[in-house]
C-alpha cells in the first residue's frame, strides 16, 4: 500500500460512523455522576474547583464503558486514584518548567509502557497524562493541589457508588460474552450443513474464556447460569466439525448426510435458545422439532462408525448445555467452606507483579510497545513546548491531542488523528455558536457540559470522530464555567488540536514500528503452536493410558492465541504504507488458509480421542516423533524464507498407513494434517512456481 492509499484509508476509517447498539440507561448513569460532582462543587466551591472535579467523574465514567471483565466500580475507583496521583504530582512540579517537563516525560514514558498490560490499562494511563496537563494550569497552592486531587478521587467514588446503587444488567458483559460464543457455535453448525469445510473464528470462545476468569470475590457471587455452558461450547466445536466432515464423519451424500444436516440444524436451534436464556437470565425454551431430531430414530440408527459416535456425543453435550443453563439463576455462595472451581483472575493488588513482568518483557528497543512509549514521550514534550511558545494559551491542548491519538500501531494513530481533528472542529463550532448567541452563565454551562458527556457516553461506540466532537463541546462548556472567552477557546482549540495531531502523525512516520516486516515471524509462531497442538492430540493416540486432557487443552489455547496474534498483526499490516519483500499478499492468504486447515484437521482428530483403555498406536508415535523433529526446522525456514521439508513426516505416515490401513480416524486425520502442511510449503515456496500456484488460490 502506498502512502497516499494508506492516508486515504486512515481518513476513511477515522470518519466512519457505525451503527451500533446504544445503552441510554448506562449513559445517563455516567452523566448523572458528572452532574452530581460538578453541581455540588459549583454550589459549595468555586468554578475552578468545579472544572477540576469534573475530570475525575468524567474519566471514571469513561473507563467503565471499556471492554473489561473486571467489576465496573473497581475500574472507576482505579482510574480516579491514578488521576488523583498524577494531578498532585503535576502540581508539585508545576513551579518550574524544566522540572514539570521532566516529570511529564517520565510519566508519559511509563504510561506508554502501560499498553503492555492491556488496552484498558493503556487507556487509563493515557487519561492520567491528560489530567496532569490540564489541571496544573489552574493556579493553586500545595493544599489546593491536595483539594484538587481529592475532588478528582471523589468523582471516581461517586461513579462507583452510582454503579452499585443503580445496577444495570449485573454481569451483563459476561452474559453477552458467553451468549455470543454459543451464538457463534450455532452459526457454525448452520454453515456446516452446507459447507463441511466451513471455517470457525475462535475469538468468541476466547472472549468467553476471558470473561469466565474471576477473582475470589467475583466467584462468590457469579450466577450459576454462567458456570457450565462455556466448557460445553468448547467441547461442542470439534464434535460439530467431526460430524459434518465427509472424511471423518457422515458421507458426502445419502441418508447419513441428510441425518447429519438435521442434527446440525437442531443443534443450532438449541444453541441459540441457550444463548438467549443466558443473555437475559431466563429459562431455556426449546422447540419440539429440535428436541425430536436430537433423539435416536425409532427405526434404528441412521449414522454408523465415527459419525454415529459424533452424533451421540453431540446429543449428550447439548443436553449438558441445556441442563447447566436451566438451573435457577442463583448465586454461587460456597457451601461447606469449598468454593466452586473457576478460572483465576488476580485481584487488583495481585495484578501488580503481573504488570511488572509485562513491563519488563516489553522494555526493549524492538518491542512495539517500547517504541510507542518513547515516541509518545517525545511527542508530548515537543507539543507542550510548542504550545507554550505559541500566543494562544491552553498549551496543554496540543500534547493532550497527541497522547489521546497515539497508539502502538500506524492505522489507529492516523485514523484517530483525522477523527480527532474533524470531531474537534464540529464540536467547538457547535459549542462556540451556542456560547456566542446565548452567553450562558456558569450553571447553564455546567448543564450543557453534562449533556455533552451524556451524548458522548451514549454515542461512544459509533466512531471516534463523534466522541471527539462531544469531548470538544464538553471542554468549551466546561471552560465556560470558569469564564473563559469562547472565541479564544475555539481558535486555540482548533489550532492546537491540529498541531497535536500532526505531531503524532509525523512522529510515527519518522520513528515507525511497522508490523509488515514481522509477518513471517508471527506466521512461524502460529505454525509452531499448531504443531504442538497436533503433537498433543497425536500423543493421546500413541499412548492412551498417559493421555492428559489438560495438555491438549493448553496446546489448543496456545494455538488460538497464536492465530489471534497473527490475525491482529496481518490486519494492522494491511493499513501500512510498506511492503513485505519476502511475503506477497497472495502467499500470505494461502499460508493463512493452510494453517487454519492444519488446526481444523487436528481438531477433527481431537473429537475422536481414544479411551485410556485403548491400544497404543506405534504408527501415531512414529508420526508424532517425525513431526516433532521437523517442526523447529520448518519454523526457521518460514522466518528465513527457505523451502519447508516434510519428507520425514510423509515417510512416517506411509509406514503407518501400511501397518494399519486407511480406516483409522488418526490415520485419515494425519493425512489431512500433512495436506495442510504441504499447502503451507507451496504457498511459501521461494521459487516463482510456488508463488504463482499460491496466487491461483481463491
Amino acid at each position: 500500500m502506498t502512502w497516499s492509499s494508506a492516508l486515504r484509508k486512515a481518513a476513511r476509517d477515522g470518519l466512519t460512523i457505525e451503527r451500533t447498539k446504544l445503552t441510554p440507561v448506562v449513559a445517563a448513569r455516567g452523566a448523572l455522576g458528572v452532574a452530581i460532582v460538578v453541581g455540588v462543587t459549583l454550589w459549595l466551591g468555586t468554578p475552578a474547583l468545579a472544572v477540576s472535579s469534573a475530570f475525575g467523574a468524567f474519566s471514571a465514567g469513561l473507563v467503565t464503558f471499556q471492554r473489561s471483565w473486571r467489576p465496573r466500580p473497581v475500574l472507576a475507583l482505579a482510574v480516579a486514584s491514578g488521576l488523583a496521583v498524577s494531578t498532585f504530582l503535576g502540581y508539585l512540579a508545576a513551579f518550574d518548567p524544566v522540572v514539570f517537563g521532566t516529570l511529564l516525560t517520565v510519566w508519559t514514558l511509563l504510561a506508554g509502557m502501560a499498553w503492555a498490560v492491556g488496552p484498558v490499562s493503556g487507556l487509563v494511563a493515557t487519561q492520567t497524562i491528560a489530567v496532569m496537563l490540564v489541571t496544573v494550569t489552574l493556579p493553586t497552592s500545595v493544599m489546593g493541589a491536595l483539594h484538587h486531587a481529592g475532588l478528582i478521587a471523589v468523582g471516581g467514588l461517586v461513579q462507583a457508588a452510582l454503579i452499585v446503587l443503580l445496577p444495570v444488567r449485573p454481569w451483563g458483559v459476561q452474559r453477552d460474552a458467553l451468549a455470543d460464543a454459543l451464538a457463534a457455535e450455532a452459526d457454525y453448525a448452520r454453515r456446516l450443513r452446507h459447507d463441511p469445510q466451513a471455517l470457525f473464528d475462535p475469538q468468541p470462545l476466547m472472549d468467553a474464556r476471558e470473561a469466565a476468569e474471576l477473582t475470589p470475590r467475583q466467584a462468590r457471587s457469579r450466577p450459576r447460569q454462567l458456570g457450565g455452558p462455556r466448557g460445553v461450547a468448547e467441547r461442542l466445536r470439534p464434535v460439530l466439525a467431526a460430524l459434518a466432515d465427509p472424511v471423518l464423519g457422515a458421507p458426502a451424500e445419502g441418508p447419513e448426510r441428510d441425518r447429519a444436516r438435521d442434527l446440525l440444524g437442531a443443534a443450532a436451534t438449541v444453541l441459540d435458545a441457550v444463548a438467549r436464556a443466558i443473555r437475559w437470565g431466563k429459562p431455556v425454551k426449546l422447540p419440539e422439532e429440535a428436541t425430536a431430531v436430537l433423539t435416536v430414530p425409532a427405526t434404528g440408527p441412521v449414522l454408523h462408525g465415527a459419525a454415529r459416535r459424533s452424533a451421540l456425543r453431540l446429543m449428550a453435550l447439548l443436553g449438558d448445555a441445556v441442563d447447566a443453563t436451566d438451573e435457577p439463576v442463583r448465586r454461587t455462595t460456597a457451601r461447606g467452606g469449598h468454593e466452586h472451581r473457576h478460572l483465576l483472575r488476580p485481584s487488583v493488588p495481585r495484578l501488580v507483579p503481573v504488570a511488572l513482568r509485562a513491563l519488563r518483557r516489553e522494555a526493549r528497543w524492538s518491542s512495539p510497545v517500547g517504541r510507542h512509549a518513547v515516541r509518545v514521550a517525545a511527542v508530548v514534550l515537543t507539543g507542550y513546548a510548542a504550545g507554550t511558545a505559541l500566543p494562544w494559551g491552553h498549551a496543554y491542548w496540543a500534547p493532550m491531542t497527541s497522547v489521546m491519538v497515539m497508539r502502538p500501531d500506524f492505522g489507529q494513530t492516523y485514523s484517530r488523528g483525522v477523527a480527532r481533528f474533524a470531531g474537534t472542529v464540529v464540536g467547538v463550532a457547535v459549542a462556540g455558536a451556542l456560547m456566542a448567541f446565548t452567553h450562558p452563565g456558569p450553571w447553564v454551562c455546567a448543564g450543557l457540559a453534562v449533556l455533552c458527556v451524556g451524548l458522548m457516553y451514549l454515542l461512544m461506540r459509533t466512531g471516534y470522530s463523534v466522541t471527539s466532537a462531544c469531548i470538544a463541546a464538553y471542554v468549551v462548556f466546561l471552560l465556560g464555567i470558569a469564564g473563559e472567552g469562547w472565541s479564544q477557546t475555539i481558535e486555540a482549540r482548533v489550532a492546537l488540536t491540529l498541531l497535536g495531531g500532526l505531531l503524532a502523525m509525523a512522529a510515527y512516520a519518522l520513528f515507525p514500528t511497522w508490523e509488515t516486516p514481522r509477518l513471517r515471524d508471527r506466521l512461524a509462531d502460529w505454525l509452531t503452536a499448531n504443531g504442538h497442538y497436533a503433537l498433543a492430540v497425536l500423543g493421546a493416540f500413541a499412548r492412551p493410558e498417559e493421555r492428559k486432557q489438560r495438555r491438549v487443552r493448553e496446546a489448543l489455547l496456545d494455538a488460538r492465541a497464536a492465530r489471534t496474534a497473527w490475525e491482529e498483526m496481518a490486519g494492522r499490516a494491511l493499513t501500512e504504507p510498506v511492503r513485505h519483500r519476502g511475503l506477497s499478499r497472495s502467499s500470505e492468504r494461502a499460508a493463512e488458509a493452510a494453517l487454519a486447515t492444519l488446526g481444523r484437521a487436528t481438531m477433527l482428530m481431537e473429537a475422536h480421542l481414544p479411551d485410556r483403555e485403548a491400544e497404543p498406536s506405534k504408527g501415531a508415535a512414529a508420526f508424532a516423533a517425525a513431526l516433532e523433529a521437523a517442526l523447529p526446522a520448518a519454523a526457521e525456514a518460514v522466518r528465513d524464507r527457505r523451502a519447508l521439508d516434510w519428507t520425514a513426516p510423509h515417510e512416517a505416515l506411509a509406514a503407518w498407513r501400511a501397518d494399519e490401513g486407511e480406516e483409522g480416524v488418526a490415520v485419515r486425520g494425519s493425512e489431512l494434517l500433512l495436506d495442510a502442511l504441504d499447502e503451507l510449503a507451496t504457498s511459501l515456496s521461494p521459487g516463482p512456481g510456488g508463488r504463482n500456484r499460491a496466487a491461483r488460490r481463491p
